[in-house]
């Protein structure tokens, strides 16, 4: 798969997390265009930094062809780092607001 396939799977899965991040706790909303541009920035950041990280992942990114395992592997690294990079946005915008 190229690169480009792997940032928007990775992007995809991080909109979905940063979504599933806002839904499951109103403290972490940040509406859904929030949830979705925070989720998508940080599932397709997070998603290469883990490949950096974990050269397991960046490896089985640069095989030819489809591999199953590789794209859910970087879904659910993306789904989770867009989630996280969701709630951190959401704490950081409370602090700026609480001022």
């Amino acid at each position: 798969m190229s690169v480009i396939t792997d940032l928007l799977i990775q992007a995809a899965a991080g909109a979905l997390g940063g979504n599933a991040a806002g839904k499951a706790s109103k403290d972490f909303n940040l509406g859904p265009l929030g949830n979705t541009i925070a989720g998508a920035l940080g599932g397709g950041i997070g998603g290469n930094l883990l490949g950096a990280l974990i050269p397991a992942l960046a490896n089985a990114a640069t095989t030819s062809g489809f591999d199953i395992a590789t794209v859910l592997g970087q879904a659910a690294g993306g789904g989770v780092t867009g989630a996280i990079v969701t709630i951190v946005v959401s704490l950081i915008k409370k602090k700026i607001m609480a001022k």
